[in-house]
């Protein structure tokens, strides 16, 4: 007998992340260039190249759930599931809701990453009376939860945009590098060293000083979460992170999910 899967999709402004899940197994995940010109057909033939990959036949497939900041991808993504794979795309908030306490003054502005995510950090840590959750996407989010109330949060440059900022108004830039053995910056004596010391200790230093400072107004110090591509390398060198999750947003998707479907749904 054939095991139920089910695929996620984090739809971002950057990357499109696809997260296959066979039955309670783990979550592998698959990150594809967001690009809203891409035909429908084109979607769904990477998406059936990923399930071959896994080994996973399209009739294996039990639903198709998803976050979204990208109205097109949405549509787009949506007529792909339907066609090769038969299933309708159902996204969160607006199919399946997201049980948490909304406090943003304008409910429907939040991103449904950044409530996905708070959700999924909630869900898996539920003994911390108050969560940070970092994510390094396209911006850098800071969001805040309380008990079961999401009480918004901060958006900051992301590290790639703020790499393709600076690469736009430089002739030859040198290449970034994350992965930086030393847990103290170095005054760079050259650009590349520079460049990256600057970029992994000024994202780090950001995060630190700015969990420290969204920490003291929270009711019990919290704990905070790291999450994002950038995360694992920058969690190398801060002091603030103590958990990290790189896929947290695709593990709120399926908690969602999941708790939507035993509540009968």
């Amino acid at each position: 007998m054939s095991t139920p899967t089910v695929l996620y999709f984090d739809l971002g402004n950057t990357n499109s992340k696809i997260g296959v899940a066979k039955g309670d197994g783990p979550i592998s995940a698959y990150a594809l260039p967001t690009n809203e010109r891409q035909t429908a057909d084109q979607f769904g033939l990477a998406l059936l190249e990923i399930l071959r990959h896994e080994q996973v036949a399209p009739s294996e497939i039990e639903a198709c759930v998803g976050s979204s900041v990208v109205p097109g991808m949405s549509q787009l993504v949506g007529q792909a599931t339907r066609r090769f794979l038969e299933v309708p795309l159902l996204l969160a908030p607006e199919d399946i809701p997201i049980p948490l306490e909304n406090r943003y003054t304008r409910p429907h502005e939040v991103g449904a990453d950044r409530l996905a995510g708070a959700f999924a950090a909630r869900r898996l840590f539920p003994d911390a009376p108050t969560i940070i959750t970092v994510d390094f996407g396209t911006a850098t989010t800071f969001d805040c939860v309380d008990g079961n109330a999401y009480l918004g949060g901060l958006i900051c440059p992301g590290v790639q945009s703020s790499i393709n900022a600076l690469a736009s108004n430089t002739a030859k830039l040198p290449r970034v590098n994350f992965e930086i053995a030393s847990p103290l910056p170095q005054a760079g004596l050259s650009t590349a060293t520079s460049l990256s010391h600057g970029f992994v200790f000024g994202f780090a230093s950001m995060a630190e000083g700015l969990c420290a400072r969204l920490g003291a107004t929270l009711s019990h110090p919290p704990l905070v979460v790291g999450t994002g591509g950038f995360a694992k390398a920058l969690s190398a060198v801060a002091t603030c992170f103590h958990e990290v999750r790189p896929d947290l947003l695709l593990d709120g998707l399926r908690i969602i999910y999941n708790e939507y479907t035993k509540n009968g749904r």
